[in-house]
């Protein structure tokens, strides 16, 4: 059905299977060859959809094609159709993917003869809703873009040298920056996503709502957009501000929004605090009788947060979770010191009480008695089939999450994909094998082969800021953890941060696309800084033409992670 967030194709006649998982904004699309392996003269699968309530089917893009004789590649064959995907899985993003309604995908299977003449199998097709929100009017997840170094970002809003048009180039300049980039606010719109539109949606309700109460605790903040917003509230906010390290200095954006907001809603109503690290919430909540919601998650209402870093941010709507989340809010105010936190009930799991979506949500810091990190780390150790990882700081933070992660992936009955921060900005892909991959910052964007153009790396600073952990995503029993929380002892222990747990398997394979769609992002940036280092351009692959030559597809059979990675999105 439609309205699923799993579909498959009923075509019997085809020669593949084809099961699409719904992402936020996203859909992945899994193939898998019904019987054997694929005959040596199939090259791929062309892949087109249709809008909701629209006839006409639109192709989508390769960025790779077959090569020329000259080693070129005609851009103007680039749709899939005649330069077909050589993947058994891909992440579409539909340009209006907030349209109501079914968007129907078609995949045919590709074949190219001894003259590369292309012909074309039986196709499947599948319908699915990818829909704004996740469960309307109870939880939506959003994520940020994260793609500023893409070749979607360069073709659409300029090359590197148009950042400095849309970004500052310091954080204590954020809040007087003004982008003179001719197309800013659609450029923001992509980069923000949908975590940028949620959380702008938000404040809008809370301020057309003039019996809204708004509390909000920020780590950074010098989004000029939000500040403006919960400005405008006047002495309806109340607002905690972290003051650690260069968040405190007289010149930071934060104590200059901390001025500018007291100024509005009165002193009174403005807090700077650390605890006993951070205040490292980013947590929005609206209490009004038009409007009741909650913003929680890793985006920081700044600059970076929304426009540079990969982020999720969660919007929780009803009662319940508004009163929990104004609850941790009065607790932090009222408290100084980690001890007089994690006294309180705010520090313990606590139902959100959502129709059919379990999620529990506790705030630190904790104290030894109510500590999580043991337990999370237990929980990890203890994935079934799959785990999806994408975690800011996981290089810096050695323990018993980090150790339940190495203890799964060295599993060969488990499969992992992660993604973790190196230090100096960089990242690393850890895969099924356990094998790392990293990516220094050079290679995250500006080092690309032809035929691609220069990207921008996006300044610098932690580009993957995600800390979220899926568990058996294929399961009954799938969750996520996710917030703000960095699943480290300080996190535990001494900062203000917010942990969500969600056993709902919708939510579970939201986050495992976006964790997948990341993955095979950066381990492109691989495939390309090899291109580069070995000066070989990257194209399609023909079928074996000579004795010992393999088909594209080889791998997809004969490796063992490529295997499981097949299997394991098909099913």
């Amino acid at each position: 059905m439609a309205t699923d967030f799993q579909v498959s194709g009923s075509n019997a006649q085809a020669l593949f299977t084809l099961k699409i998982h719904r992402g936020e904004g996203r859909a992945l699309l899994a193939m898998n060859w019904r019987r054997g392996e694929p005959p040596q003269d199939f090259v791929g699968f062309a892949i087109q959809y249709q809008e909701p309530g629209k006839p006409r089917w639109l192709n989508l893009p390769n960025r790779l094609g077959f090569a020329r004789a000259d080693g070129t590649v005609d851009a103007k064959r680039l749709a899939t159709w005649l330069s077909p995907i050589q993947m058994f899985r891909w992440v579409h993003f539909p340009f209006n993917a907030e349209l109501p309604g079914a968007f129907t995908y078609r995949v045919t299977p590709v074949f190219m003869d001894a003259k590369d003449k292309l012909s074309y199998g039986q196709a499947q097709e599948a319908a699915l809703e990818l829909r704004r929100e996740t469960y309307p009017g109870r939880l939506n997840v959003s994520f940020t873009r994260g793609f500023i170094s893409s070749q979607a970002f360069v073709d659409t809003y300029g090359d590197e040298g148009d950042i400095s048009t849309l970004l500052p180039d310091k954080a204590e300049r954020g809040l007087d920056f003004v982008p003179t980039h001719p197309r800013a606010e659609k450029a923001y719109a992509w980069m923000g996503f949908e975590a940028r539109s949620a959380l702008l949606e938000t404040l809008d309700l809370a301020l057309a709502d003039p019996q809204a109460q708004v509390r909000v605790i920020a780590y950074d903040l010098n989004e000029p957009a939000i500040v403006q917003r919960l400005e405008r509230l006047g002495p309806r906010l109340r607002l905690i501000i972290d003051d650690d390290g260069a968040h405190g200095k007289p010149g930071s954006a934060e104590t200059q929004a901390e001025a500018r907001l007291a100024a509005s809603a009165g002193a009174p109503h403005v807090k700077r605090q650390h605890l006993g690290g951070l205040q490292h919430n980013k947590t929005i909540v609206v209490d009004g009788p038009a409007v009741k919601k909650v913003v929680c998650g890793s985006t920081n209402l700044s600059w970076r947060g929304l426009y540079v870093q990969s982020n999720n941010a969660i919007v929780l709507s009803g009662q319940r979770p508004v009163a929990i989340f104004a609850a941790a809010f009065e607790a932090y105010w009222a408290s100084d010191k980690p001890a007089d936190f994690a006294a309180t009930a705010s520090a313990t799991w606590t139902p959100l009480g959502l129709k059919d979506i379990r999620v529990q949500v506790a705030f630190s810091p904790h104290g030894s008695a109510n500590a999580l990190l043991a337990g999370i780390g237990q929980d990890i150790a203890g994935t079934r089939s799959s785990l999806f990882y994408s975690l800011a700081f996981l290089s810096i933070t050695p323990g018993v999450v980090k150790n339940a992660i190495t203890q799964v992936t060295q599993d060969k009955t488990r499969f992992v994909y992660g993604m973790a921060d190196q230090p100096l900005g960089g990242i690393v892909l850890v895969t099924p094998d356990g094998n790392e991959a990293p990516l220094s910052p050079a290679a995250l964007g500006a080092n690309v082969p032809q035929p691609f153009r220069r990207e921008p790396v996006g300044g610098a600073g932690v580009r993957m800021h995600h800390k979220f952990v899926v568990i058996d995503f294929d399961k009954p029993t799938a969750r996520v953890y996710t917030g703000s929380y960095n699943f480290s002892g300080a996190a535990d222990l001494k900062n203000g941060e917010n942990l969500l747990l969600i056993r709902n398997r919708r939510v579970a394979v939201a986050y495992m696309i976006e964790a997948l769609g990341l993955f095979d992002h950066y381990r492109f940036r691989v495939k390309q800084a090899q291109a580069t280092r070995s000066r070989q351009p990257l194209t399609l692959k023909r079928p074996p033409r000579a004795p010992g030559e393999e088909p594209w597809w080889a791998d997809h059979y004969r490796d063992g992670p490529k295997m499981r990675d097949r299997k394991l999105f098909s099913a």
